[in-house]
């Protein structure tokens, strides 16, 4: 797989600390983004506590014999105890916890994992697709047809999630194989970004701004024009070609 990609986080205009974190594994071959909550130090530390143990458990089982789909629970989970522990010591973090988004390439596969409301998203031409289904009181009333979407953006309840990371009663995690061709993009986000932005918007940037780097500039740019109202995180990947055989990852990036 041959990509380029570019990720960065702002505060926005209204927060004084950043409760998101984010990861871009050096040779490419992972993602991850974490919006924390729980008040400033608790949020700060959720999403850096999950980004690191994440980060260590996928470099540590890479070459491991466990599939993919394993990889990404465990590393979830890993990290769900993680928070747990630190909650355990530190009881003024109690109620802290955190979004998780990873996207891997791996053995000529593409996996995503997400818990929480932190997306993926896949533009392939024109067409926008968010590949994530948000972990939300919102996301689940739009399902069940007792809201419809543009209710939901408004909605006083957007902002409550059914599952997040520094919970005991997390068992599981959302884990699926992503489909990916020559020429797509994907993105994943903090709730930052689509708060501030709607689909169509998102959409417009990533498809008229080749650079990974100056789109990633421009969508933040964007949103804290629209507010900035939280934390705002962007990775961006574009896909260049994909392997024929084996697996071989010829990267290019920055992160900040």
């Amino acid at each position: 797989m041959k990509c380029l990609f570019s990720g960065h986080t702002d505060p926005g205009l209204i927060r004084r600390v950043n409760q998101d974190a984010f990861y871009i594994d050096p040779q490419g071959r992972f993602f991850v983004v974490a919006d924390g909550m729980g008040g400033h130090a608790g949020g700060q530390e959720a999403s850096r506590i999950a980004t690191e143990t994440i980060q260590t458990h996928i470099d540590e089982k890479w070459d491991s014999p466990e599939d993919s789909c394993q990889l990404l629970e465990a590393a979830l989970l890993r990290a769900n105890r993680a928070i747990l522990n630190d909650q355990a010591r530190h009881p003024e973090r109690s109620d802290m916890g955190t979004t998780a988004v990873v996207l891997i390439f791996r053995r000529g596969q593409t996996w995503a994992a997400h818990v929480g409301d932190s997306r993926l998203y896949r533009l392939r031409g024109a067409k926008l697709d968010q590949l994530t289904e948000d972990h939300t009181w919102v996301a689940r009333a739009i399902k069940l047809g007792e809201l419809t979407t543009d209710q939901a953006r408004v909605h006083p309840w957007r902002h409550i999630l059914s599952k997040c990371l520094g919970r005991e009663d997390l068992r599981q995690v959302d884990v699926n194989t992503i489909e990916v061709r020559p020429n797509d993009r994907l993105m994943l986000c903090s709730d930052g970004l689509t708060e501030e932005l709607s689909d169509h918007i998102i959409a417009f940037h990533l498809k008229s701004i080749r650079s990974c780097e100056k789109v990633v500039t421009a969508l933040i740019s964007a949103a804290k024009n629209k507010g900035g109202r939280d934390n705002i995180t962007v990775v961006v990947i574009t896909i260049e070609s994909i392997a024929s055989s084996g697996e071989q990852t010829i990267l290019q990036g920055t992160q900040s």
